[in-house]
């Protein structure tokens, strides 16, 4: 476990991103980390003291003139009996106490008693954020030596305005205090920086009429949570997306497109790149010609027959292509005969490696949170045991960049 032993004082702060904390608390504890939460009023307000604490296994602490915390200068014992003090989410509010030393509740006196290293996860409205004060507050606290982790790009929870100000997401958080405590690496230092990689993702829909499609059950789960992987590793990432009804992972270029041939398109477009990773459930036929209205059902008529095209071969077409990247990755979704079917497809496409699995209906694996798969390379195969896609992401992440080191 990478964060086995290392103690981290998690600060909650108020804002809807606060229920992303209770993720980043699971995330850590995974890894091994012990995890002491404080929660300032507005944190509280959006998540409960109940629900953190279960999480985290401990004590949460909220007050800063509580009689039983505060027996022994709790908040100095708390700034100081830590790795490393983390900040997320964090407010305006907050970080301009931080950068005034304010010291007015119990999370901005620990901030201003502590001698460890702070990481702030920022979130708050796009405006906000862009605001000169918030940007002076920011370089204060950069040059204090404050560590950041995003503000990442998107859509705001409370407002719908998008733009930058949403935290980064938990497993981007836990990256970055794995570069700060592991000491592997001084944080910041990608192992893909520089490096430019192609994801596609979901399903396509090829249209039989203004109406109707034909489509899979792909949710784009797995194509997403890659292309994030890949971010948090340093990679320039352009995800060529089918449509899909979750939101675009943080710190990635999204290409969006409905068929085949547009994702063809898109991802040749994206050329040159160092590595692919077709994820995308790409269906292998549409219909040569679509109607252009609404095709009607009369009674006592047979349906209208459909005549069949074939899609182009998206991963056949990188594998084979002038400009191919160095590591070209596909997955194989199969009902039987997984192994088999995804060492065929290695070859037949000219890919590196296949993650093939097996999709049947009673795994639930297709639009399910879990995924198991088969890695197949040209010198071999392993069998990674289920765990979310988010762990798949990050352990094909760390594959390739292994492989692309130079």
């Amino acid at each position: 476990m990478t964060l086995s032993g290392k103690r981290i004082l998690l600060i909650i702060s108020g804002g809807i991103a606060a229920y992303k904390s209770l993720d980043l608390i699971r995330r850590l504890r995974e890894r091994g980390a012990e995890v002491r939460p404080v929660m300032t009023a507005g944190a509280q307000q959006f998540v409960t003291s109940l629900a953190v604490g279960a999480l985290s296994a401990s004590h949460v602490y909220t007050e800063l003139f509580s009689r039983e915390d505060e027996q022994d200068v709790g908040h100095i014992r708390l700034a100081r009996e830590c790795d490393l003090v983390v900040v997320a989410p964090a407010t305006a509010d907050l970080m301009a106490k931080m950068a005034n030393g304010h010291a007015d509740d119990l999370a901005s006196t620990i901030l201003l008693a502590t001698d460890r290293t702070v990481l702030v996860a920022p979130a708050m409205n796009p405006k906000m954020w862009t605001h000169p004060a918030t940007r002076r507050n920011r370089a204060t606290l950069a040059a204090d030596g404050i560590r950041f982790v995003g503000p990442a790009s998107g859509e705001m929870a409370e407002s719908g305005e998008a733009g930058e100000g949403r935290m980064a997401e938990p497993l981007e958080i836990v990256a970055a205090i794995e570069d700060l405590l592991t000491g592997a690496k001084p944080l910041g230092a990608k192992p893909l920086a520089g490096r430019k990689a192609i994801v596609t993702s979901g399903p396509t829909h090829e249209p039989i009429d203004p109406v109707r499609y034909i489509a899979n059950r792909s949710s784009g789960k797995q194509g997403h949570a890659i292309a994030a992987a890949l971010a948090r590793l340093g990679a320039d990432v352009t995800l060529v997306s089918g449509p899909v009804t979750i939101p675009d992972p943080a710190g990635v270029r999204v290409v969006r497109v409905e068929r085949a041939e547009e994702m063809r398109d898109a991802v040749v477009a994206a050329l040159p790149a160092d590595v692919a990773v077709m994820v995308a459930a790409v269906a292998d036929w549409r219909v040569a010609s679509a109607a252009g209205n609404k095709i009607k059902k009369r009674p006592g008529e047979a349906p209208p027959p459909l005549q069949l095209a074939e899609n182009p071969d998206i991963l056949k077409t990188i594998g084979h292509h002038a400009s191919r990247p160095k590591l070209v990755i596909g997955f194989a979704a199969e009902t039987e005969n997984v192994a088999e079917n995804g060492r065929a497809k290695l070859e037949r496409k000219g890919a590196d490696y296949i993650l093939a699995n097996d999709v049947s209906p009673a795994t639930g694996i297709m639009g399910g949170d879990s995924n198991r798969v088969k890695l197949i390379g040209r010198d071999g195969k392993e069998e990674w045991p289920e765990m979310a896609k988010d762990e798949v992401a990050d352990k094909l992440a760390a594959l390739i960049a292994a492989k692309l080191l130079p």
